[in-house]
């Protein structure tokens, strides 16, 4: 289990070559809550945002991601359903369960690297909040809905 906030900025590389092909820099997200793939950018003068298939990541390690072949990077044809801070954001809106209560605003998620699933979304009420009360951690068994001015999240009791 990774959080987004882990994977962001992680090197991508290449085991065929050994080379650096790009760094992570964003998630790619189904309306049902499954992780699609990967915002990776590339280039060094001309920096280029590509698309990598989650199931197309060889290995999730702590020190870089890797995939067997720099193809697999893939030009982006249209835009993702979500994304988690680039076009159609989920990163900061407001979250709400099916009972109408606030939660918070979504600041980070959890997911299973090996099939993309999110298993959890890590909430904030604030900086001062997050100092005085921690992190709080919300854990849903079902497909949230995402919607225009916030997301609705059935919370799974643990």
């Amino acid at each position: 289990m990774r959080t987004f906030s882990l994977v962001k900025g992680q090197p991508v590389f290449e085991t065929k070559s050994g080379m650096k092909m790009g760094e992570v820099c964003d998630l790619c997200m189904s309306k049902s809550g499954i992780v699609t793939g990967l915002l990776v950018r590339t280039g060094v003068f001309f920096k280029q945002t590509r698309y990598l298939n989650i199931k197309k990541v060889t290995s999730f390690g702590w020190d870089g991601l890797m995939i067997e072949d720099k193809n697999y990077l893939e030009k982006l044809e249209e835009s993702p359903e979500y994304t988690f801070t680039h076009q159609n954001p989920l990163e900061g809106k407001l979250m709400l369960s099916k009972s109408g209560e606030s939660l918070g605003l979504l600041k980070d998620v959890y997911f299973q690297e090996e099939v993309g699933t999110i298993i959890g979304y890590e909430i904030t009420d604030g900086f001062f909040s997050d100092i005085t009360e921690g992190k709080q951690v919300i854990h849903s068994g079902k497909p949230l809905t995402v919607g225009k001015d916030a997301i609705i999240v059935e919370v799974k009791e643990t």
